[in-house]
């Protein structure tokens, strides 16, 4: 059949058109499937491949749209961190995405609080059956205790293993990975998370200081935590991820913040470190180019975790204001992205992830909406 494209410029025109089609396949509906002529039924449709398909796509039923409770957000009013995170509950991965960290082992620095606690919990969630976790920061007692609610929830399919380090001590990072358990020596994913304000009693943004007043020992902490702690942590484990064929494999996310792309007054030194880790991050995905190995960073913008508290030297009133009025994001809602990341196929690397609250824009009281009483 041979329809010509040539503009129709009157009724008798597109009427002989219009005969022409129905000859040849007769009658069709606005769905695309042939019509009955007759009163009788029409003829079964030939089970051939493509039938199956057609008749699949007409009646299959639209699936409903599913949000979870903990998504709908009517109000402003904060939503408190889910300590109570279950099998049934984590929508963080697809099952396929899961099996993709079977047999892996992870290590996650900063584990004790905050980011690091919400990661290995939905690592575990995300494969419950078969992976190891290395759970690593200077509270050894906190961090076993988290090891031992994980296994609670989950069973015995993750193995743990609570290590005590301090990343910005060289000494002990250089030590940390000879040490290792043979089964924990092969280290699939870090996560280099390690930051001092995950503990408040030693501050790692250590104060909202300007600069001519900013003490220098709070300057070499948030550097020897932040910037030198966590380039001395993946130089240590790149080794383990360049003995793999293929010029090396395995996946590197380092969690950075808005700070380190929007500078602030008040947190010169911290948004440096942040910058800082930008740069290496960035610089460290030019270098493994050829290899196999994933480079990634997870930038979180307003999150609730103990960094407040710790910026403003435990006034906990000071840092509640910091979210007053607003909803912010939780360490579960950047685990979860994180742990997406992690999870696609060998050849995607998602790069750079950016993540706001919704009442968010950028950085500063112009980019914030707050609800007023």
């Amino acid at each position: 059949m041979n329809i010509s494209c040539r503009p129709v410029h009157h009724l008798s025109s597109l009427a002989r058109v219009s005969r022409t089609i129905s000859t040849a396949i007769g009658p069709v509906s606005s769905s695309r499937c042939p019509l009955s002529t007759s009163s009788s039924p029409p003829p079964p449709t030939p089970r051939t491949t493509t039938g199956l398909l057609l008749h699949a796509r007409a009646t299959r039923p639209a699936a409903p749209l599913l949000f979870p409770a903990d998504r709908r957000r009517p109000s402003y009013r904060r939503r408190q961190p889910n300590n109570n995170r279950t099998m049934a509950t984590s929508q963080a991965v697809t099952a396929s995405a899961g099996q993709r960290l079977a047999g892996k082992t992870i290590l996650i620095t900063g584990a004790s609080a905050g980011i690091g606690q919400a990661c290995a919990l939905e690592f575990a969630l995300a494969q419950p059956h078969d992976l190891r976790l290395i759970l690593a920061a200077r509270r050894i007692d906190t961090i076993r205790e988290i090891a031992a609610a994980i296994t609670q929830q989950v069973g015995d399919g993750v193995k743990i293993l609570p290590l005590q380090l301090d990343v910005s001590k060289p000494d002990e990072v250089r030590a940390f990975v000879g040490q290792l358990p043979d089964e924990f020596k092969n280290i699939d994913v870090l996560i280099n998370n390690a930051n001092k304000a995950d503990n408040p009693k030693s501050g790692g943004v250590r104060g909202v200081e300007t600069a001519g007043n900013i003490a220098e020992a709070d300057i070499n902490i948030m550097f020897d935590t932040n910037v030198t702690g966590l380039i001395n942590v993946t130089q240590a484990v790149l080794p383990i991820f360049f003995a793999r064929p293929d010029g090396g494999a395995g996946d590197i996310v380092n969690i950075g913040s808005i700070a380190g792309r929007e500078p602030y007054a008040g947190g010169s030194i911290y948004c440096a470190t942040k910058a800082a880790v930008r740069s290496f991050t960035d610089s460290l995905r030019r270098e493994t180019i050829s290899t196999k190995i994933r480079v990634m960073e997870v930038d979180p913008g307003a999150v609730e975790t103990e960094f407040s508290v710790v910026r403003f030297r435990g006034d906990k009133a000071k840092a509640d204001a910091t979210y007053a009025g607003m909803e912010p994001l939780t360490p579960q809602d950047i685990a979860e992205v994180i742990v997406f990341n992690v999870t696609r196929r060998q050849n995607v690397v998602v790069a750079d992830s950016l993540i706001f609250p919704t009442v968010q824009a950028g950085v500063g009281p112009a980019n914030m909406y707050r609800k007023t009483a």
